[in-house]
């Protein structure tokens, strides 16, 4: 128990906080709002969308990859690709590592898209807090306490959704999780990047072999610093903007028995100021090297670093490679995921793994419930899943699925004081089907 909790009054009281407002998040809070709970989103940035508008501008796993594209995300992320469209600020485009066809946006537009979905639902949101610490008792989260502006406020709520993706709220909670290193290699950390004034046309005259082999050459020659040596850039919906995932830095490092990863204040800051030096390295080799580089410019960096896994939950199922290869289906499934096993290791390439052609896994509400708790539900890449499998399932149409399944899962779960055991998972799905997702092929 935190010893300031006896000196800080409760600032009220919520049938559902979801903690993090990313794309498992913000569709955890709006499905739990029109499910009609009184709700609050808590964000530590000054916008929603976490990873989708501080990082990244594609959302993967809409679509599966192979000969034939199947849609197997709906819901409320048609609604955000409605908002999208509104804006004209998005563009489908294939993944040349075969990833299936991703919807790249305008992440500027998604962080308006995500707040007035929010909004529409009735959720309450507070930006610029982050969650402290938090009052739990045999698996049951009683209280969140969040830093703001104006201090420390604690919350209570019957059921919580730690969508913050590194499991923050399960850890300050004792509930168990695998810590990305323990036991296989963790997934490395990518420094985002937009650059303008890039002649597409000329870019699109190499191949993507060549632009590897350029981008080997150079880090060969000595005379650029390049980690990663299959970095990729994309078209974005901004006229002579690119953006990349290029840049490759460690997540994890043995510390004595210990493994320490990015949820370590030093690790992350050493992170955050190495990537963008890597940054401005593979800046200076698309300069110097690729075709329709030649007088472009740093537009930005990501907000933030991107870190694809840390604390992942042991759940009441765990999801495994063998799961995901072999496209299992399961009889308490809230998702579908056809994506690849794709893998940033700590070497120089990345490492694919792809599911029957045309198939898919499904990812069992099970792996969203933490096996010690009570009244809690996780969405997002802190699911319940082996380093293999949450390397394909951590795509975010999968963790938009996710979030739509822990916020109705936890509208039922707070008509029972917030037992998550309470929840039918026959009638969780069948509401599901009523609001658009996809649960089966």
């Amino acid at each position: 128990m935190p010893v300031f909790s006896k000196s800080i009054p409760t600032t009220a009281a919520y049938d559902v906080i979801v903690v993090g407002s990313g794309s498992a998040g913000a569709t955890a809070a709006i499905a739990a709002g029109r499910g009609g709970a009184r709700v609050l989103l808590l964000e530590r940035l000054p916008f929603l969308g976490g990873t989708s508008t501080a990082v990244l501008d594609t959302f993967y796993g809409f679509y599966t990859p192979g000969t034939r594209s199947i849609k197997v995300v709906s819901g409320i992320s048609e609604d955000v690709m409605s908002g999208l469209r509104d804006y004209d600020s998005w563009l489908e485009r294939p993944n040349t590592h075969g990833a299936g066809t991703g919807v790249t946006y305008h992440p500027e537009y998604l962080k308006v898209v995500w707040e007035k979905l929010v909004r529409a639902a009735g959720v309450e949101v507070l930006l610029n807090a982050q969650v402290l610490d938090v009052e739990a008792r045999q698996g049951r989260v009683s209280g969140l306490f969040v830093v703001t502006k104006t201090g420390l406020r604690h919350y209570t709520a019957k059921v919580v959704i730690d969508a913050s993706g590194d499991a923050d709220i399960c850890h300050f909670a004792g509930l168990s999780y695998e810590l990305a290193g323990d036991i296989d290699p963790a997934q490395t950390l990518t420094t985002t990047f937009k650059m303008v004034n890039v002649d597409v046309p000329r870019r699109k005259s190499i191949t993507k072999q060549q632009f590897h082999a350029l981008m080997a050459e150079a880090a060969e020659s000595g005379r650029y610093q390049l980690p990663r040596k299959e970095g990729s850039d994309h078209i974005t919906p901004v006229n002579h903007m690119t953006a990349t995932i290029m840049t490759r830095l460690p997540s994890f490092f043995k510390k004595g028995q210990s493994v320490v990863n990015a949820t370590d204040p030093e690790l992350l800051s050493a992170a955050e100021i190495e990537g963008r030096v890597q940054a401005i390295e593979y800046i200076r080799f698309l300069r110097d090297k690729v075709p329709g580089y030649e007088k472009a410019q740093l537009s930005t960096f990501g907000v933030q670093i991107g870190v694809r896994e840390t604390r992942r939950v042991h759940g009441q199922y765990w999801l495994t490679r063998d799961d995901v290869l072999s496209a299992k289906q399961f009889d308490d499934q809230i998702a579908l995921c056809g994506a690849p096993i794709e893998d940033h290791h700590g070497g120089a390439d990345t490492k694919w793994g792809y599911l029957p052609d045309g198939q898919c896994v499904g990812v069992p509400f099970r792996t969203l419930v933490p096996r010690d708790g009570q009244n809690v539900l996780v969405a997002g890449r802190c699911f319940s899943a082996s380093h293999d499998a949450h390397a394909a399932v951590r795509s975010m149409g999968q963790t938009m699925a996710m979030g739509q399944a822990a916020g109705t899962a936890a509208v039922m779960a707070a008509r029972a004081d917030g037992l998550v055991a309470s929840v039918k998972v026959s009638a969780l799905r069948d509401q599901l089907r009523k609001d658009g997702a996809i649960l089966e092929l």
